[in-house]
This record gives structure tokens, C-alpha cells and sequence, in this order.
């Protein structure tokens, strides 16, 4: 059978039709909403995208004993009789730019301006020089130290007055009663959470008064493994600083092994070592960090430089980062770049006390044979772990 053919006339009626019809169907979905049909698409399942791992960053400094003897304090003496520490500082004020954090010991008590300012054996420092180091940067201090009580209870309540009344500074060791001595101070940076312990293994013989152990914090294990277990999984982040050891020694003593190994043992991240005056090596015990001795940060001590060697004034910026992983539930802190820079106490004649990092040393201005002196010491630095990175020479 033959198909039949459609005639032209036909045709265009039903393209006709189809056209009206067309014209119709968009006018009624521009009605129902505005000038888009209101066409709707399948759902699809929606896939969200995996956590991303989240890594935050936190960066030390750490130095230490300011020993304020009379030349020094001297130094800071303003011609109205006011005293300002600035000048002595400039150098390392440069240098903290680069931290998030910065540690120092204060080794002599601001026992009180209103009472004679003193040097050895008996300390008393201005608080004025405190001013001076929040002004450089340092935002962390350790209190307790064999020089805390030298004005007796007085100068330790003195001492803890001017500190509590500072803005973000951290600071432990002391304290005007046992409850303020259990406020543990617990900050944050970059999403990183740290507090800091500290602790003498002496007061020079001078006995705290009776009933009233919370005036300075000396150790005793039973006394740091409750602060460390309180604050252990309340921060990321957990620093001990430790008086202890033997005067101008480079070596660390026995005792301060022992107890290196028992904070590591109770899971402390950093351990910050002050009292011999001079610098030792850094080592790491497992995942703690230990600096047995930061020496010296400021001191008169160069006058005694024939009987104990340059030791006294050499000391040492401890320098690390930490970096904090987040990966869902799991949470990892991991400390890197572990090393210092070697510093230098410069005076003239017992005037105009500066500190210099040896990496801000290129020549002899400061110190004739520093090339030398570097040597020496970054190998002091590093006798236990050779590992542990000391800034070159010049390198800032």
C-alpha cells in the first residue's frame, strides 16, 4: 500500500498548532516564576567534602638569668633618679620580633622600691627593669630561684604584686597565698594552649617562713607530678622552668639528669634550666626538650671573667617551633627546629650593658675574638645531641 502524502497546507497548520502551543507552555511557567520556567532538576546526593587537616604554629624564645648586680642597675639610673633598662635591650628586642613566645628568669626579687636597691648576696632589682623586658617582647618569666626570698616574705609578696598586676605576661613560682598559688595561668595562641611551672632546688639556706611554703615553689616530685597531671590534658602545650644544678659548671649534674628524666617521664613538653651562670647543652629525652642551662642573660658577672673564663657572659636564646595537627579527633603536637643563638653581655667599663646575639655578629665590634668564642660554645651547646641547630654567625 502506498503511504499517503500529506498536502503543503496541512503542514503549516500543524506547525501552526505547535507553535501557539510552545508560545502558551513559557507564558505559564513566566507566570509562576517571573521571567525563569520554573523548571525542577533532579536532587542529587549532596556529597560534603572530606575535613581538611588543620595545622596551627607556635614559635619560642627562651633565655636566662637577668642577675641584676649594681653596675648594672646602676646603668639604668636616669639623671631625674628614675630608672630605664631600654638601651640594654635593643638588640634582643630586634630579635624576639620573630616570636610568638619569650622566656626569660628573673633571678633577683623586685622585693620593693621603696627600699634600697642591693646586689650580691642579698638581691633586691628594680621593677623597672621588668618594664623594660616586657617593652623588648618576653611575655613568659620563672619566679622561682635561690635569690626568690633574699628580702624575706615581704620581698616575695612585693614580687608577686608586680607581676600579677601585668597583662598577658605568664608567669609562675611564687605566690601570696595557696590559692593563688594553684591559679595556674593557662593561654592561648594561634589555637595553641600552654601554660608554664616553675620551680628552685634551693633558697640558698634561707628558710621560708613556717606554714607558708606556696612564698616560692621548691621542688619536691610529689608537688610536680600533681601540677603536671592538673594541667597536663588541659593544654597542648606544657613548660617547666627548673633553678637547679652546680654554678659555673658546663656539665649537667647528676640531679639535674634525674630530674630531666622524670618530667619527661610525666609527659612535660619543654624544660627551661636556669642557675649555673653558664651555658649547657641541649638535649631531647624522647619527645621533652631540655635545655639543662640557658646562662646568663644580663650580669656584672664579666668582672670575675679571669677565674671563671668567658662562661659568665655567654649565654643562650633557646629557639624552637610547635606545631599543632588537627585531623578530625586526632590531635598531634610535634616540637621542631630545636636549637639558639648564642649571646654575648657587652659593657663598657662597667657602663652601657648591651645584649647581642652572636648571630647579629659579623665583626669584632663587640667582642675581638668571636669567631672563635662561636666555636667554643655551639660546641658546648650541642655535646649532647649534635642535632640541635645554633644560629650562625652574622645570619641576622
Amino acid at each position: 500500500m502506498k503511504k499517503r502524502k500529506l498536502k503543503k497546507s496541512f503542514l503549516i497548520f500543524i506547525l501552526f498548532v505547535l507553535t501557539l502551543f510552545s508560545l502558551l507552555v513559557i507564558g505559564y511557567f513566566k507566570n509562576l516564576n517571573g521571567d525563569k520556567p520554573n523548571i525542577k532538576l533532579p536532587i542529587k546526593d549532596i556529597i560534603e567534602p572530606e575535613e581538611k587537616i588543620k595545622t596551627y604554629n607556635l614559635s619560642l624564645a627562651a633565655t636566662g638569668d637577668a642577675l641584676l648586680h649594681m653596675d648594672v642597675i646602676r646603668d639604668g639610673k636616669q639623671p631625674d633618679g628614675t630608672y630605664d633598662f631600654k638601651h640594654q635591650l635593643t638588640h634582643i628586642k630586634e630579635k624576639l620580633k620573630d616570636y610568638d613566645l619569650a622566656y626569660y628568669n628573673q633571678e633577683t626579687p623586685f622585693a620593693g622600691d621603696d627600699i634600697p636597691y642591693s646586689g650580691y648576696p642579698r638581691f633586691n632589682s628594680p621593677s623597672a627593669y621588668g618594664d623594660a623586658m616586657i617593652d623588648a617582647g618576653f611575655n613568659m618569666v620563672s619566679l622561682a630561684t635561690n635569690h626568690t626570698i633574699d628580702k624575706g616574705e615581704s620581698g616575695v609578696l612585693n614580687f608577686y604584686n608586680y607581676w600579677k598586676k601585668k597583662e598577658g605576661i605568664m608567669y609562675h613560682g611564687i605566690a601570696d597565698s595557696e590559692e593563688s598559688r594553684n591559679q595556674y595561668i593557662i593561654q592561648e595562641k594561634n589555637n595553641i594552649t600552654y601554660s608554664m611551672l616553675s620551680y628552685t632546688t634551693s633558697t640558698n639556706g634561707l628558710p621560708i617562713p613556717q606554714g607558708k611554703d606556696y612564698l616560692v615553689n621548691v621542688y619536691d616530685k610529689e608537688k610536680v607530678k600533681k601540677d603536671v597531671e592538673y594541667l597536663r590534658d588541659k593544654v597542648d602545650v606544657l613548660i617547666v622552668a627548673m633553678h637547679w644544678g652546680v654554678e659555673y659548671t658546663h656539665t649537667p649534674t647528676q640531679e639535674e639528669l634525674e630530674i630531666a628524666n622524670y618530667l619527661a617521664e610525666l609527659d612535660v613538653d619543654i624544660v627551661l634550666g636556669a642557675h649555673p651562670h653558664c651555658i649547657q647543652p641541649i638535649d631531647i629525652i624522647d619527645d621533652t626538650v631540655v635545655y639543662y642551662s640557658l646562662g646568663n642573660f644580663i650580669s656584672n658577672q664579666g668582672d670575675i671573667v679571669n677565674s671563671k673564663g668567658l662562661k659568665v657572659i655567654i649565654g643562650m636564646l633557646g629557639t624552637l617551633n610547635i606545631t599543632k595537627t588537627v585531623d578530625g579527633d586526632n590531635t598531634t603536637i610535634e616540637i621542631n627546629n630545636v636549637g639558639a643563638d648564642l649571646l654575648y653581655t657587652y659593657d663598657q667599663s662597667n657602663k652601657n650593658y648591651q645584649v647581642i646575639p652572636f648571630s647579629m655578629m659579623n665583626d669584632n665590634t663587640y667582642l675581638k675574638n668571636y669567631e672563635s668564642v662561636y666555636e667554643e660554645y655551639k660546641s658546648i651547646s650541642t655535646k649532647l645531641n649534635e642535632n640541635i641547630l645554633i644560629a650562625p654567625l652574622g645570619s641576622n
